[in-house]
C-alpha cells in the first residue's frame, strides 16, 4: 500500500511540473529586475539577460538528457536540483547586487556591453542549468509513469511548465512584488519546489520551522544587500532610504547636504535640501532652464511642466503671472520620497491652487489631453533608457505640437559637450534637432555643457540672443535670488551658438554621417538667420540614423555610446563597433541551411538516411525560437514606448506569452492526431512568418492609438498569439524528430535546447542592435524571413523524403 501511494505522489505529478514553471518564471523576473537595477535601467540588457537565461537552460536540458539516460533513478536527480534552487536563487540575487564591485569602473558609470554580457552569462548559469535539468528529468518521470516510449511526457512537461510560468507571472505581478522582498520571493519559490520534490520525506516536515524563520530573516538580509549594492555604486554617498515602486527601485542618497534621487540606479535629479538658504549648482541650472524657457513666449497663460519640478523649476515658474501650471511626475513613490528633502520654496509652491501636480505617464497623459498650453517644458534625464527616450522622439514631439496653442513653445534639453565634440554626442544631439525639425518649423539650440532645444510653429518669437532675452527678463519684473538677466550674457555667447547650430543643421545629411561624424565647420559660421536660409538648400536628412522615433530609438543607442566613450575611454567600445558593422554582408549566410541540405543530398550517409529530415526539423525548431523571441523583444520595446513601465509589467508580459505557449501545446497534443507529419510542421512555420509580417505593420499603428486600454488589449493579444504558435511547435517538432530514430528523451532535450538557442540569438540580436538602430519593424521582418526559410526547407526535404520512400518501396 505504501509503495502504491508513493507512486501516486512522485515528483512527476502535475503539481511538480506547474511548480517548475512557477519557479522558472518568478526566478527569471526577479533576476531580470535585479540586473536592470545593476545596469541602471538599460532595457537593451533585457535581451542579453533573456539570452543568458535561455543558453543555460538549454545547456541544462542537454545535460539533463545526457544524465537521465545514464541515471536509473530520475527522482533523486529532481530532488538534488530542487534543493540547489533553494540555495542558488537567493544567492544569485545577492551576487547581482555586488556586481559593480568586480569591475574597475568609476562610481555611477555605466557598465560596458562586454561587462554586461559577462555578468549575465556567468551569474545566471547555476539556476538556469538546474531548471533545464529539471525539465528533462520531469519529462522522463512522466513518461515512466505512463509506461510509454514517445514524447508525450515532454509535451506534458512543456505545457505544464508554460502554465506554471503564467501563474508565476500573474502572482508575482499582482501579489509577490507588493508584499514580499526579492529575497523572500526567491526563497518562497525555491522552497515550494523543494517541497514538491521531497513531498514524502518526514525530514522535510521537520525543516519547516527553520524555513519559516529564515523567510522572515530575509527581509533584513535584503536591506543589507541594498546597502552593499549602493556602496559599490556610489561609495561616497550615504544611502538614506530605499523604496520599491512599480517603475523601479527608488533610492535617496546624501552627500555634503545635497540629496540625490535615483530610480533603478539612474540619477533623476538632485536638490540642495530644505535647510539651504542659497541655491546650489543644481538649482541654478534649474533657474536658467526656467527663465530661458519663459522668455521664449510673450505672455504664457497655461504652462505644462513634464518632470524637473522638484529640483527647482516649479518654484521659479510660480514667479510668473500664469493662470495655471500643470506639473507632471511619473512616479508618486519618487515624489513622496523627495518631498522631505526639497527646498522650502518648492514645497510651498506645491501647495498653491494654481499648481496642479499630476502623477501620470507623460506620454499617455499628453496623448489623451484635451487642454492646450502656451508653454511646454520637458525636463527629463538624457535618453539613456527606452523609457526616457520616449520623451525625445518624433511621436512625442508631434503629440506636444497638438496640445500647443498657435505660437506655443516647447523647450527641452540634454547633456552636451563644447562645440559638440565627440561623434556619439554629436550624433545624438543632431538626431534630436532633426527630430524636432521634422515636427516644428522653427528650432534653435544653445548651450555648451547642456544643450537647450527651443521649438515653435511661428517665426520670430523664439530667440537665443542674450541682449533680447535680458531685456525681456527685465521688462517682466521678475525678482529672484538665484538669477538675473546678466546670466544670459555669460551663458549665450554668439560665436558658440553659431558653431553648435551650424553643426546641428549640417550634420546627418549623408549616408555615412553617423560613422564619419560632423565635418569641420567654418572658423566663424554665418549668423543664425543666414543658417536658417541656407538649411533649406541642404540635402535631406538621413532619417534612419538621425530621426529618433518610438520604433527606431536611435537616440537611446547614441546616448549609451556616449557614456561608454566617456567612462570606458581606451577600452573596447562595443556600441561604436556595432554601429560600424555592415549587416548586408551577412545576408549570403541566410542561404547556409539550403547549402547544407544540398551537400547532404550530394554526399548522403548510408547509415543515417534520416539526416536531412532531422536537420530540417531542428532548423525549424531553431527559427521558431529565433522568430518568436524577435517578436517578443519587438513587443516589449513597443510596449515600453507606449506605456513606459515594463519594469512592473515584465512578469505579466511574459505570463501572457507563456499562457499562449501552454494553450498552443495543449492544442497540438489534443487536436493534432498525426504530429509527425512534416507538412503540418511546415504550415506552422508559414503561420509564424505571416504573424511576424502582420506585426511589422500593426505595431506602429498601435502606437498611434489614443486609448491606453485598447492598446493594452491589442498588445496582450499579440503576445498571446506569439506564444500560441511557439507552443504548437514543440510537440510537432519532437514527434517529427522521434521518427528519425532519436530517443524520446533526446528528442525532447534537443527540441527544447535548440529552440532556446534560437531564442537566445534572437534576443541578443534584437535588443542590442536591430531594434534600437534598424527599428522594431526590422525585428518583425527578420522573424518573417526566418519562418519562410524554415517553411521552404521542410517542403524541399519532404519532397526528397517522399521520393526516397517511394523508391525504397519499389525496390
Amino acid at each position: 500500500m505504501q509503495r502504491k501511494i508513493k507512486n501516486k505522489t512522485i515528483p512527476g505529478s502535475a503539481l511538480s511540473v506547474l511548480l517548475l514553471g512557477f519557479v522558472s518564471q518568478v526566478g527569471q523576473v526577479l533576476i531580470l529586475r535585479e540586473f536592470l537595477m545593476a545596469f541602471q535601467g538599460n532595457e537593451l540588457t533585457i535581451g542579453i539577460i533573456l539570452a543568458a537565461w535561455m543558453v543555460w537552460v538549454a545547456a541544462g536540458s542537454f545535460i539533463g538528457g545526457f544524465v537521465s539516460d545514464r541515471f536509473p533513478n530520475p527522482e533523486v536527480l529532481f530532488k538534488f536540483s530542487a534543493a540547489g534552487i533553494v540555495v542558488f536563487l537567493p544567492a544569485t540575487i545577492l551576487v547581482i547586487r555586488t556586481l559593480r564591485g568586480f569591475f574597475d569602473i568609476i562610481p555611477g558609470a555605466y557598465l560596458s556591453l562586454y561587462d554586461i554580457l559577462l555578468s549575465c552569462f556567468i551569474v545566471a548559469a547555476p539556476v538556469c542549468i538546474l531548471l533545464g535539468v529539471q525539465f528533462v528529468v520531469l519529462a522522463k518521470i512522466r513518461r515512466k509513469k505512463k509506461g510509454v516510449n514517445d514524447t508525450s511526457g515532454a509535451g506534458f512537461t512543456y505545457m505544464g511548465e508554460a502554465a506554471g510560468n503564467m501563474i508565476g507571472g500573474v502572482l508575482f505581478t499582482f501579489l509577490m512584488v507588493h508584499y514580499l522582498t526579492p529575497l523572500q520571493s526567491a526563497f518562497l519559490a525555491g522552497t515550494l519546489m523543494a517541497g514538491a520534490a521531497f513531498i514524502m520525506s518526514r525530514r522535510m516536515l521537520l525543516l519547516l520551522p527553520l524555513f519559516a524563520v529564515g523567510f522572515f530573516l530575509l527581509r533584513s538580509v535584503d536591506e543589507w544587500g541594498y546597502a552593499l549594492q549602493w556602496n559599490n555604486f556610489a561609495p561616497n554617498h550615504r544611502l538614506v532610504e530605499v523604496r520599491n515602486s512599480k517603475h523601479g527601485t527608488v533610492s535617496v542618497a546624501e552627500l555634503h547636504g545635497q540629496y540625490s534621487f535615483f530610480q533603478s540606479g539612474h540619477l533623476v535629479f538632485s536638490t540642495a535640501g530644505p535647510d539651504k538658504i542659497l541655491s546650489d549648482l543644481e538649482e541654478q541650472d534649474a533657474f536658467l532652464f526656467t527663465h530661458l524657457s519663459m522668455m521664449q513666449h510673450q505672455n504664457p497663460v497655461r504652462v505644462l511642466l513634464v518632470g524637473g519640478g522638484l529640483r527647482g523649476i516649479l518654484s521659479q515658474l510660480a514667479l510668473y503671472p500664469v493662470e495655471r501650471i500643470d506639473y507632471l511626475e511619473l512616479d508618486r513613490v519618487l515624489t513622496d520620497a523627495a518631498l522631505p528633502y526639497v527646498s522650502r520654496s518648492t514645497f510651498d509652491t506645491l501647495q498653491r491652487e494654481d499648481v496642479n501636480l499630476i502623477h501620470a505617464d507623460g506620454r499617455l497623459f499628453i496623448k489623451t489631453l484635451r487642454n492646450s498650453y502656451d508653454m511646454v517644458i520637458v525636463d527629463f534625464p538624457d535618453p539613456a533608457t527606452a523609457v526616457l527616450n520616449r520623451f525625445y522622439t518624433e511621436e512625442f514631439f508631434s503629440e506636444i505640437s497638438r496640445v500647443l496653442n498657435p505660437g506655443g513653445v516647447l523647450v527641452t534639453g540634454v547633456v552636451s559637450t563644447p562645440d559638440l565634440r565627440g561623434r556619439a554626442i554629436a550624433n545624438r544631439n543632431t538626431a534630436i534637432y532633426h527630430t524636432l525639425k521634422s515636427v516644428f518649423p522653427q528650432v534653435l539650440a544653445a548651450g555648451e555643457r547642456f544643450m537647450f532645444f527651443i521649438a515653435s510653429d511661428e517665426k520670430g518669437e523664439i530667440t537665443v540672443d542674450a541682449s533680447e532675452l535680458s531685456e525681456r527678463f527685465s521688462s517682466r519684473g521678475i525678482r529672484t535670488k538665484g538669477f538675473s538677466g546678466a546670466y544670459f550674457y555669460s551663458f549665450l555667447q554668439d560665436s558658440q551658438i553659431r558653431r553648435v547650430n551650424w553643426v546641428l543643421r549640417n550634420h546627418g545629411r549623408s549616408p555615412d554621417a553617423h560613422i564619419e561624424g560632423p565635418r569641420p565647420g567654418p572658423v566663424m559660421p554665418p549668423t543664425l538667420e543666414k543658417q536658417i536660409e541656407e538649411e533649406k538648400r541642404l540635402p535631406s536628412v538621413s532619417e534612419r540614423f538621425f530621426i529618433n522615433s518610438d520604433f527606431r530609438p536611435i537616440g537611446y543607442y547614441y546616448t549609451l555610446m556616449f557614456w561608454e566613450q566617456l567612462t570606458r575611454a581606451g577600452k573596447t567600445q562595443t556600441f561604436k563597433l556595432l554601429q560600424e558593422v555592415n549587416f548586408n554582408r551577412f545576408l549570403p549566410f541566410t542561404l547556409l541551411p539550403f547549402l547544407i541540405l544540398i551537400l547532404m543530398r550530394i554526399y548522403p550517409k548510408r547509415e543515417d538516411s534520416e539526416a536531412p529530415v532531422r536537420f530540417s526539423v531542428l532548423f525549424a525548431v531553431f527559427t521558431t525560437g529565433f522568430s518568436t523571441m524577435m517578436l517578443q523583444i519587438a513587443l516589449i520595446f513597443s510596449f515600453q514606448s507606449i506605456y513606459g513601465f515594463v519594469y512592473e509589467t515584465v512578469g505579466l508580459i511574459i505570463a501572457l506569452f507563456m499562457f499562449g505557449l501552454s494553450f498552443g501545446t495543449y492544442i497540438s497534443n489534443r487536436y493534432i492526431k498525426d504530429k509527425s507529419n512534416l507538412s503540418t510542421l511546415a504550415s506552422l512555420q508559414l503561420l509564424i512568418a505571416i504573424l511576424a509580417g502582420l506585426l511589422a505593420f500593426l505595431l506602429p499603428e498601435a502606437g498611434g492609438m489614443r486609448y491606453p486600454g485598447a492598446v493594452f488589449i491589442l498588445f496582450a493579444l499579440f503576445t498571446f498569439t506569439a506564444g500560441l504558435v511557439n507552443g504548437m511547435d514543440f510537440p510537432l517538432a519532437a514527434e517529427c524528430l522521434l521518427i528519425t530514430g532519436t530517443s524520446a528523451e533526446k528528442s525532447a532535450g534537443y527540441v527544447y535546447g535548440i529552440e532556446l538557442m534560437g531564442a537566445c540569438i534572437g534576443a541578443l540580436a534584437a535588443s542590442v542592435f536591430i531594434a534600437p538602430v534598424m527599428g522594431i519593424a526590422t525585428c518583425c521582418f527578420l522573424a518573417m524571413f526566418a519562418g519562410v526559410a524554415a517553411f521552404l526547407l521542410i517542403l524541399i526535404v519532404r519532397v526528397i523524403w517522399q521520393k526516397k520512400n517511394l523508391k525504397d518501396a519499389i525496390l
